[in-house]
């Protein structure tokens, strides 16, 4: 039968608008199809990842960068996952060839209907085209250039490698990008671990993350993670059981920041500043991960130790007041204190973070109207380090309580507030108080910090302190940092005072000194007069009159008993004895910065200006047995994937005999030749050959680092005796509760007490403590480096030595141990009862003292310096 006319005219327009319709996509693919970069690009594709940085034992101290991204393989992602993305955004995604012809036909039926596309107008391969190579300029044609690539993309890729770059990829709000980012952001936990409606949410947010965001906006988002749930049980994917129970699941979402697992944010700054001369540009996006020397546990142990020193100091001084007061009288009544509202004093301190910081100020959700109120009036007072902010509001006669920022409430006992003596100056504080509102009011704003046992943890009457603190720990063998903390909190000061702080050595300086001397015929018994001495120099207004702390003189002293005394008159006259010359020579041998110091006989005292790290290393000499090391802190440098880029030279103790040395005599590290830079090895083009694309990428490892000899074994061993002395008798004895035979160190104490230090170590760790305030000014009376610093070095070395065993220098040969008259110095005859044990090298022993007298001896010493 023939068609009538008008149909046949119909068909002929059908088939020539289809054909004229295939030859402008043909026509408009020739045109941009070259264009285009080349699809096969995408296998070369680099994810913008951040620089994260690492402890020793792999947890994460810090991390730079402004997008967060985890990427995952596809086998990584769960079912549902795909199903959820698939059902939101592309449900033919497997059956297509990168362009869905019902898919934008659904989408425009939507945008009729609902006024909004809820599935999507693109492929899921037309997204991925349009994230990794094209703007979002130029709608019209870029939606033209979306078909193309996808089109090419398919013929490249599988469908499960285009929904593994989808998936991690895109952006899905909080900084977050890709599933596995957004699963941590969202919920704290890995993709694997979300249930179906967790991950319906997380599928609901590539159409817009602002939009459909379960945080800032949870409506919103639960009503598109629903409609996601049923596109899922339409699909297959769900039952209706299924789909209903998940529906009925609550938002759960709530921000969670990149919580550091170790407190280092300055040591982690300072590796960043060294990361920065080894790398380029893509330092903070190239997923660079930077493992460090810092022990976890050590570092933990610092920061606690030199924060509770810092608060026992600030309390010894005074309460300072509260940071406001409120006026309470318009504030709703509470409810009643009960287990439920209390907030425990947490068991371990975490580091804050500014984004959580930032996430707790925007809203307070779900409280009590009357709670929320007082909440509402601290919400911008952020934790510092342990420090949290609170609202007193109930005093008793003996306890008060107090009410977080986020609701919780909790009690303050009265032997967390009875410290609180007012503070009046540096020297003097008011009287105890007898009951709480002595010290407290309702409606101060005041900070608390968790004290005690695990099993009594509790919540403590707390201030920022205003005196500053800075400890560095090294391995004394190879100079790895082991930890650092350069002040209280990064948060309030990035100034890192375990590097960049000088500051007066006092006492601390005095081994470099007794060294010098020992290098140049003194011997540990050798007697030096502490005895007022007056000197006079044309540079100064009036004559120098130096004194000792204590304002005792002792007399004839032998120079370990000075050491442990901390004479200051007897090292001035020891370094006045071997000049200023040789000292300096020494100085410089130990590392010190000679060249800054002032030539004169206050280099005795330790007036030069110092940094803890510059003091720690030198102290190293001592623990190790007269090796110089240098402090460093990176120890290997890898990309996401665990391949390594660069890894640290190992160090090589030397002796004199096996480095290499200089013309004149000196030693000096050996040579060497520039290995290729990391930037150069991370940019580097991918082998062209096959069978080298597998291949395993090496390293850069610059060649050894040479740790010379700088100080004869018998005289470091011989310093060591000295130093353990100092713990065992003398100004840092309270180190003996320790429990350990192995320590050593020095106490110090500049002038008016303005610098207090601790350097000690044992022969496995090395630790330095200094505390003081930022603007030079006195620490008050008493507060010297036996009683400001030595309790941080303790509470730090008591846990970093935990399980490592006693360990005693080995004597090195050409020392020899005699009896010796503690008076005079010299060798004791065998019928001499105080005689004691003194070491010496040996060809530097004493004469023997006169024969006994009828009054029991000649104690008279043959030689005072």
């Amino acid at each position: 039968m023939r068609l009538p006319t008008w149909t046949r005219f119909l068909l002929l327009l059908a088939t020539a608008g289809a054909g004229g319709g295939l030859l402008v996509l043909a026509a408009s693919y020739l045109y941009l199809a070259p264009q285009l970069p080349p699809a096969n690009q995408i296998r070369e594709v680099e994810y913008q990842i951040p620089l994260r940085i690492y402890s020793r034992d792999m947890k994460l101290i810090s991390e730079y960068g402004e997008k967060r991204r985890q990427p995952v393989s596809y086998d990584q992602l769960p079912e549902s996952l795909v199903q959820a993305i698939l059902a939101a955004e592309d449900e033919r995604f497997f059956s297509h060839n990168g362009v869905d012809l019902k898919g934008l036909l659904r989408a425009a039926v939507e945008l009729a209907r609902y006024r909004e596309i809820r599935s999507g107008g693109s492929t899921i391969t037309m997204q991925v085209a349009r994230n990794f190579f094209l703007g979002r300029e130029q709608r019209f044609l870029r939606k033209f250039n979306e078909i193309v690539l996808a089109i090419q993309i398919e013929r490249v890729l599988s469908k499960e490698e285009i929904l593994e770059l989808y998936l991690n990829k895109i952006y899905l709000g909080h900084r977050a990008y890709g599933a596995e980012a957004a699963a941590q952001v969202y919920y704290g936990q890995s993709i694997s671990e979300l249930s179906v409606a967790q991950l319906a949410m997380i599928a609901g947010l590539p159409k817009a993350p602002s939009a459909y965001n379960p945080i800032t906006n949870p409506e919103r988002a639960l009503v598109r993670r629903n409609w996601i749930l049923l596109r899922m049980e339409e699909t297959g994917a769900l039952t209706q059981e299924e789909r209903l129970a998940a529906q009925q699941a609550p938002v759960t979402a709530r921000f969670h920041a990149a919580k550091p697992e170790v407190d280092g944010a300055y040591f982690a700054e300072m590796v960043r500043l060294q990361a920065m001369e080894l790398l380029d540009d893509d330092l903070y996006t190239a997923g660079i991960r930077i493992v460090t020397t810092l022990d976890s546990a050590r570092q933990a142990s610092a920061v606690s130790a030199l924060r509770e020193g810092l608060h026992s100091y600030d309390e010894r001084h005074g309460y300072r007041g509260p940071l406001a007061e409120l006026d309470t009288s318009e504030l709703p009544e509470l409810p009643a204190l009960t287990a439920a509202s209390t907030e425990a004093a947490p068991e371990q301190e975490t580091p804050p973070s500014s984004e959580d910081e930032a996430e707790l100020k925007k809203t307070i959700t779900g409280l009590d109207p009357n709670i929320a109120a007082w909440a509402d009036k601290i919400k911008d007072r952020s934790r510092i380090g342990p420090l949290t902010p609170a609202i007193v509001t109930t005093v008793a006669e003996k306890q008060a309580e107090l009410l977080f920022r986020d609701g919780k409430r909790a009690q303050l006992d009265w032997d967390d507030i009875r410290w609180a003596r007012p503070f009046i100056n540096d020297k003097y504080v008011g009287d105890e108080p007898t009951r709480a509102s002595q010290v407290i009011a309702p409606g101060h704003v005041i900070y608390v910090r968790p004290v005690g046992s695990k099993e009594e943890r509790r919540w403590r009457l707390s201030q920022l302190p205003r005196a500053q603190s800075a400890l560095v720990s090294l391995d004394p063998h190879n100079g790895a940092i082991e930890a650092m903390q350069g002040g209280y909190s990064f948060s309030v000061s990035n100034f890192n005072r375990a590097v960049q702080s000088k500051r007066q050595a006092g006492s601390v300086f005095k081994p470099f000194v007794y060294t010098s001397a020992l290098e140049n015929g003194f011997t540990p018994a050798s007697i030096i007069n502490d005895a007022p001495v007056v000197f006079d120099d044309e540079k100064l207004e009036t004559a120098w009159r130096p004194t000792g702390a204590s304002g005792k003189f002792y007399g004839p002293t032998r120079m370990r008993e000075a050491l442990y005394r901390s004479l200051n008159l007897v090292s001035i006259r020891i370094l006045r004895q071997i000049g200023i010359s040789q000292a300096m020579g020494t100085l410089d041998r130990f590392g010190l910065p000679a060249d800054t110091f002032q030539r004169d006989l206050s280099l005795a005292l330790g007036s030069a200006s110092v940094t803890p790290m510059e003091i720690a290393t030198a102290y190293s000499i001592f623990a190790n047995g007269g090796y110089r090391v240098s402090p460093w802190g990176i120890l290997r440098i890898e990309k996401e994937n665990g391949d390594v880029l660069w890894k640290a030279p190992d160090v090589v103790l030397c002796e004199r005999s096996q480095c290499q040395e200089a013309d004149d005599g000196n030693v000096t590290l050996a040579p060497v030749e520039a290995p290729p830079s990391l930037a150069q090895v991370l940019h580097s083009d991918a082998p062209e050959n096959t069978e080298d694309a597998n291949s395993e990428v090496l390293p850069v490892q610059p060649p050894p680092v040479m740790a010379p000899r700088v100080l004869d074994a018998r005289i470091a061993w011989l310093m060591n005796s000295m130093l353990q002395d100092v713990v065992r008798r003398g100004t840092g004895h309270m180190a003996n509760s320790l429990g350990r035979r192995d320590l050593a160190g020095k106490t110090g104490t500049t002038n008016d007490q303005v610098d207090a230090w601790f350097s000690g170590y044992s022969p496995a760790l090395v630790a330095t403590v200094w505390v003081g305030f930022d603007n030079p000014t006195t620490l008050g009376w008493g507060e010297y480096g036996g009683k400001a610093a030595l309790p941080i070095w303790m509470s730090y070395m008591g846990p970093a030595l935990e399980g490592v065993p006693d360990q005693q220098l080995e004597q090195p040969r050409g020392i020899t141990t005699v009896r010796i008259n503690p008076e005079n110095g010299l060798l004791a005859r065998p019928q001499n009862p105080d005689s004691v044990t003194e070491y010496f090298i040996e060809d530097q022993l004493p004469e023997l003292e006169p024969p006994l007298g009828l009054a029991g001896g000649n104690n008279a010493p043959e030689q005072i310096f």
